[in-house]
């Protein structure tokens, strides 16, 4: 990485941020963010957000970062919101929360917008703001191990995060509503079968087998990657034809690269193609 990174606090020469609630690093085109605070299972508080989000819009604009993936540090992906945080904030909760949710939404749009596919790399406890940071992002990898729980109605108060956005788009609107009201554990093989994850592995696999799916995309051509994501995300909210349209545009914008080019030479050459990002 370069000098782009040099308006992060904590970033050292080699591009990575190496303290902090929010650690980062990036080789090979990939990108991974992970949740620093383990002895509190990386609640979210208001340092975590806005170092997320610092992070976030950095490395979204840099065209070497072709792959995003988010984890947690110890033993858990992120368990939820900080509760201290609204217990010290007394009689001034709400605006606490607006302290905390405005930094964190900000993230949440980035990571949606960013060009960048974004795994999530999940294990033990994702509970809250931490399921829907999993469920916001474009694939997941969950350890056996992993157990789901939106947990807001247990603090009396509904999801932030796009939790209800992004649960009735993946599960649909009676099972997302279950998930909310009732608040029971989920774990990796039931989220695998809703369709909240796409793989479960063994945790003592989870890295390695992140690593491959990263090294997998980033071997991709990113400007394919990122019209890809950017579609798919927009069908959502899409007529047919307005969807067709917009393939068809992009589809030709993207056969006028050189890595196009270098894809059809690879296939007619029986060869790998090395995508060079234009």
């Amino acid at each position: 990485m370069t000098d782009n990174n040099s308006s992060i606090s904590g970033v050292t020469n080699s591009g990575k941020r190496v303290d902090g609630p929010v650690v980062f690093s990036v080789d090979n085109h990939i990108a991974h963010i992970r949740f620093n605070r383990p002895d509190c299972l990386n609640a979210l508080n208001v340092d975590t957000a806005k170092a997320l989000l610092s992070i976030v819009n950095e490395i979204k604009d840099i065209p070497s970062v072709r792959v995003i993936v988010l984890s947690g540090e110890g033993r858990a992906f992120l368990a939820g919101g900080d509760l201290s945080y609204f217990q010290a904030a007394g009689e001034n909760a709400g605006e606490a929360a607006r302290t905390l949710i405005d930094p964190i939404h900000a993230a949440i749009a980035a990571l949606s917008e960013a060009p960048q596919p974004v795994i999530a790399s999940i294990h033990g406890a994702v509970a809250g703001a931490g399921m829907s940071l999993a469920m916001i992002s474009d694939l997941v990898i969950a350890a056996d191990n992993t157990i789901i729980n939106s947990a807001y109605i247990r603090v009396a108060n509904n999801p932030d995060c796009s939790g209800t956005w992004t649960l009735p788009r993946l599960v649909g609107i009676h099972k997302a509503m279950e998930i909310l009201l009732l608040s029971n554990n989920i774990n990796a093989d039931e989220a695998l079968r809703l369709g909240m994850v796409n793989w479960v592995v063994a945790v003592d696999k989870l890295q390695t087998e992140t690593e491959s799916l990263a090294q997998q995309l980033a071997a991709s051509a990113p400007q394919a990657l990122a019209s890809i994501k950017r579609l798919v995300r927009k069908s959502l909210d899409s007529s047919l034809q307005s969807q067709l349209d917009d393939e068809g545009e992009s589809f030709a914008n993207n056969a006028d690269t050189d890595d196009f080019k270098e894809a059809l030479s690879a296939f007619f050459d029986k060869r790998s193609p090395t995508f060079k990002g234009c």
